[in-house]
């Protein structure tokens, strides 16, 4: 089973928690990190197995429009090693 990432990216730090908090709760992931982009954007990352990453961004989506601004949602099933390295993961 490989390990696939997902992103939920907002303005603003509050939608950023919601999300997060959101993601751990719907499904088995970890929060691998969180990118404050600049200008109020924020990118919450999670990791885990491919089903998990989905329902976890799904929920995500939904935490984080009822609260503040949802910018973009993505789940990337199979990362590229060196993608993986460069954030650091």
């Amino acid at each position: 089973m490989s390990e696939s990432i997902g992103m939920v990216e907002t303005r603003g730090f509050t939608g950023s928690v919601e999300a997060g908090d959101a993601m751990v709760k719907a499904a088995d992931v970890q929060i691998a990190g969180q990118i404050q982009i600049g200008g109020g954007y924020v990118t919450t990352i999670v990791k885990g197995d491919v089903g998990s990453v989905k329902a976890a961004v799904e929920a995500g989506k939904l935490a984080a429009q009822s609260v503040g601004e949802l910018v973009s949602a993505e789940v990337i099933p199979s990362p590229n090693a060196q993608l993986m390295a460069k954030l650091g993961f």
